[in-house]
């Protein structure tokens, strides 16, 4: 719950308005009893009709006041809880945004947007839940009490005795409640994620007819989910029917008592009318008290995920010191294993851990490029990754102009770089807000990247051109007009360092030539690091770095390789033969 209270902070003259106006309509509403039982035993028997009409008249302005009051407490309190949730999901949004690719990894990305989703939801019906019933509930009670209590202390007893109960049994269902709704978003986590791999991956699973096999994975856990979901449901919904009851018998011992006094003559009928009115304010104080226990016992859950997220720590905040500045890229002897955070030493011990990446080093000056070339998992991408911090080395040092990554502040770091990642990302957007990315680049440079991407032969035949509407992932365009979109994405902003990770896959030889030929032209101040199968794509850079298991296994020129790495050799004569 810090984490409501502290979102609630920054509004809390907004919140303390919407409040006082339901303080005040609350109280307002507690006196129509009060001005019903005056007329019934002291207007009515003295036959003052026009007293009648003006008391009458006066209850019912109270009505209306009462009415408007709340419904205004009622529509600021709603704002103010969207105020507070949309806070929540930017902070959240950030957050996740930087987050590196060990901490993503471990909370999983369908756990991540049901954090966002429904916990953020639970969040604000919370902070919505908390405005209109924190203080309209207990007035309700406490006034409802107070006010009986000064009509006929005797009969009062009989409420006062029954709250004590009633209250033990909220906040003792609460406590059981919150770990359980804890329980319940995690088996949301799951259905998430089963969906998520099923709208991703439709076309696989018509493709191999496994349309059944997934309806039953992800019904078992729909129902895992329900089931855990009712479980909870159930424990929350005790205290409802049990107060309704200690209410219903305190109502009923209301009537019988108070018969009795009326016809001893110890109070008059009014009072009985005003108790049975003020005991359904009392009940609904005291139901409204459940509710707020049961948004709180789901929202507490939502927040101390959302909190867990917020308040993780990255490892971002660690310094490094400049070292050698004369190369522009450097990794020194670096070594990683994915999900290394959560292993301990027992697991990297007696040569138990599997390496992504083994001993790799490799240095590279302003403006020089590498091709790196392997086959399939032998950490390609994993020297990318690292390079851009999205996860840390286990061991060794990677620095970009003499200072080590870890010292860079991940926009600064980001910034440096022009990226095509494999099965990089086309948004359901303009081919030229897809180039621009909301850089704000001048079309002039939109126009030069796709030009140097070799993409501009086929935006100009598409209808609208730059303005022409990419479907969602692109599904309009042909695999290789997506890779040259991206490629001038990448290119638009003149990155200080551009990375190509199987970006010409879906391209023939001669557009493949072509668009490097324009890269190492326009952009020969951009250090390359291009990764790619085709062994045609790197023969040309600078360096080119063989790969398999996540070691080194040889490194140098076309012609260096050719002589001393047989693996280079024997790929480049099946490639070309």
């Amino acid at each position: 719950m810090k984490l409501i209270f502290k979102s609630m902070g920054k509004y809390k003259w907004a919140i303390l308005f919407a409040i006082f106006l339901k303080l005040v309509g609350t109280m307002t509403e507690l006196t129509i009893p009060y001005i019903l039982e005056h007329m019934i035993d002291n207007i009515v028997p003295a036959g003052r009709m026009a007293e009648v009409i003006l008391w009458g008249l006066l209850m019912f302005i109270v009505a209306i006041l009462c009415r408007q009051l709340n419904v205004m407490a009622n529509r600021r309190a709603i704002n103010n809880a969207h105020r507070v949730s949309f806070d929540v999901r930017q902070a959240l949004f950030k957050k996740t945004a930087n987050l590196s690719g060990d901490k993503f990894d471990s909370f999983g990305l369908p756990s991540l947007i049901s954090r966002m989703t429904s916990d953020s939801y639970n969040v604000q019906g919370c902070v919505a839940m908390l405005q209109a019933l924190c203080v309209r509930a207990p007035m309700m009670l406490i006034g409802g009490v107070i006010m009986t209590f000064m009509m006929d202390r005797a009969l009062s007893m009989i409420l006062i005795v029954m709250l004590p109960f009633l209250i033990f049994v909220i906040f003792f269902v609460s406590s059981k409640g919150i770990p359980m709704y804890t329980g319940v978003q995690k088996k949301l986590d799951s259905v998430v994620r089963i969906m998520r791999e099923n709208i991703t991956g439709i076309r696989v699973v018509k493709a191999l007819s496994k349309g059944e096999y997934e309806k039953r994975r992800f019904a078992a856990a729909n129902e895992e989910m329900a089931k855990t979901d009712m479980r909870a449901g159930t424990v929350m919904a005790i205290p409802g029917p049990f107060m309704q009851l200690c209410l219903n018998i305190g109502l009923t011992l209301v009537v019988i008592f108070g018969a009795a006094r009326v016809n001893a003559g110890q109070i008059e009928p009014g009072v009985i009318l005003a108790f049975l009115t003020y005991f359904n304010m009392i009940t609904m104080g005291v139901m409204g008290l459940n509710r707020i226990f049961m948004s709180i016992s789901k929202a507490s859950a939502s927040a101390d995920r959302i909190d867990e997220v917020i308040n993780c720590d990255d490892g971002w905040e660690i310094a490094y010191g400049i070292k050698d500045r004369d190369d522009h890229i450097r990794f020194d002897n670096v070594s990683f294993s994915y999900g290394s955070e959560s292993k301990t030493d027992a697991d990297f011990a007696g040569g138990k851990r599997e390496r992504a990446l083994e001993s790799i080093s490799f240095s590279l000056k302003k403006g020089e490029s590498l091709g790196i070339i392997g086959p399939t998992g032998c950490g390609k991408t994993t020297v990318v990754n690292l390079l851009m911090r999205f996860y840390d080395a286990d061991e060794g040092s990677i620095t970009i102009d003499g200072r080590d990554v870890r010292s860079y502040e991940k926009d600064e770091l980001r910034r440096k770089f022009g990226v095509v990642f494999q099965n990089d990302m086309v948004f359901n957007d303009s081919i030229k807000n897809n180039i621009d990315f909301g850089r704000g680049i001048s079309e002039e440079d939109l126009n030069k990247a796709a030009e140097d991407a070799v993409a501009m032969e086929y935006i100009d035949s598409l209808d609208g051109k730059m303005e022409y509407m990419a479907a969602i992932k692109g599904a309009n365009l042909s695999g290789g007009q997506k890779q040259r979109l991206l490629v001038a994405r990448a290119l638009a902003a003149d990155p200080e360092i551009l990375v190509l990770d199987d970006s010409s896959s879906a391209l023939d030889y001669k557009t493949d030539s072509t668009m490097r030929a324009a890269i190492k032209k326009n952009h020969k101040d951009s250090t390359l690091i291009l990764i790619a199968q085709r062994v045609s794509s790197i023969m040309g850079m600078d360096h080119i770095m063989v790969m398999d298991n996540g070691s080194c296994i040889g490194y140098g020129t076309h012609e260096e390789l050719m002589e001393s790495c047989p693996a280079y050799r024997e790929t480049f004569e099946m490639q070309t033969t």
